[in-house]
């Protein structure tokens, strides 16, 4: 944990800004999801098509993930940082000063939206270079508890659109993430001993393999069903118990900021009982809330209870698959964020359709979740499958303890 040693060990300011800038990012990137019911009625949309709205930035931000992650490489961090930041600032002047007036607008906004998911990319290899092996959990914990900005956004965006229109809450959310931009340009810096450069060819050997693509299922399935439920639940709050949408995002805040906040606890706690440990017992507490909550609880406040569940659970599977990747892949930490981060973002995307689709033509959300739960268990599953291989192999070489 933290202690005198662990602040010797790297660069605390950076480690702030990382997670400064993180948070902010994820602030904007999740901003359709509490904004979702207010849009829908403004620009007449279908469940279907509301899925899709808020489904569309963490594709977008998954995608864009992989080319930042090649650009740590090629660029270093803080110079990807800084560039992404001034894109997203971009982004959200712009929109005020246009306004949204049409669905192509809303899925085009979607789309620039997933640079700010991209920032996963770069803000945890930011972190992470300045730390050694037996301190990633904590690390990637602290920089990815930047996760929380979704709570800012569910808290805040829904109001201030019913007090002040959808337009200026972009210009208001420009603000903070501003500042937050100039707070890095400051302070953070990168990590001197960084690895050499890859070519195009060292990715698709890393594609190679088949732990890579384990992680990748892996983080899948824990950052997918953060960032989906995260984007999901003040329609789903609002559609299935007829909450305003003030009231759904103060429901969804609860959620998010339970998954958000035990990021670090997860990386920690698998630095002490093993990553594999620590996923093993949390997918199976999701693939189980999602079960229950798939059934339509009577009343919301059931349903709240069981999403902070689900939330706690993929939130600390979030901390304890990137405590796993650095230690077998360490040399390859900026391409393996970018694919890792990348199907993180393709199963939010996943979940947040389903979940529109599934009511636009069921009438429910639970086959949505069903599904996703169906994708718990299948991880689950595989984690079952290599862990004896993992220890006995690259885990061998670190502290049995962490694997």
């Amino acid at each position: 944990m933290i202690n005198r040693a662990f602040l010797k060990a790297g660069h605390t300011p950076t480690l702030l800004c990382a997670f400064f800038y993180f948070d902010m990012a994820f602030m904007v990137w999740a901003l359709l999801g509490p904004l979702g019911v207010q849009l829908s009625r403004l620009l007449h949309l279908t469940a279907g098509q509301k899925g899709l709205m808020v489904a569309l930035p963490i594709l977008s931000g998954a995608v864009l993930r992989v080319l930042f992650g090649v650009l740590v490489d090629r660029l270093r961090p803080r110079l990807t940082g800084i560039i992404t930041q001034c894109i997203v600032l971009a982004t959200l002047v712009a929109t005020w000063l246009i306004g949204i007036h049409s669905y192509g607008e809303m899925l085009i906004l979607g789309l620039l939206l997933g640079v700010a998911g991209a920032s996963f990319a770069v803000a945890l290899p930011l972190a992470s270079r300045w730390y050694p092996p037996e301190y990633q959990g904590i690390v990637l914990g602290i920089a990815g508890a930047g996760n929380s900005g979704t709570v800012l956004a569910a808290l805040f965006a829904p109001t201030l659109a019913a007090h002040l229109g959808i337009a200026t809450v972009f210009v208001i959310a420009a603000v903070p993430v501003a500042i937050a931009f100039v707070t890095y340009l400051a302070f953070a810096r990168n990590a001197p001993s960084p690895p050499p450069p890859k070519h195009l060819a060292d990715y698709a050997t890393v594609l190679g393999h088949g732990d890579a693509w384990w992680f990748m299922l892996f983080y899948g399935v824990t950052f997918g069903g953060f960032s989906g439920l995260a984007s999901s639940l003040t329609i789903y709050f609002n559609g299935q118990y007829g909450l305003s949408a003030i009231a759904a995002g103060y429901c969804t805040a609860a959620c998010v900021f339970a998954g958000s906040m035990v990021r670090p606890v997860g990386g920690a706690l698998a630095d002490r009982i093993g990553g594999i440990r620590a996923l093993t017992i949390m997918y199976m507490i999701a693939a189980a809330a999602l079960v229950i909550v798939s059934i339509g609880l009577p009343l919301f406040w059931m349903a709240l209870a069981v999403f902070v569940v689900s939330m706690l659970a993929f939130g600390m599977g979030n901390g304890a698959v990137f405590q796993l990747v650095p230690q077998r892949f360490r040399r390859e930490i900026g391409v393996m964020t970018g694919l890792v981060g990348m199907t993180g973002g393709v199963g939010g995307f996943f979940l947040a359709s389903s979940l529109g689709f599934a009511r636009q033509h069921t009438g429910s959300y639970g086959a949505g979740f069903l599904i996703f739960a169906g994708l718990a268990l299948l991880a689950l599953l595989g984690l079952t499958s290599v862990k004896s291989r993992w220890r006995t192999t690259w885990g061998a070489s670190v502290d049995v303890a962490q694997v």
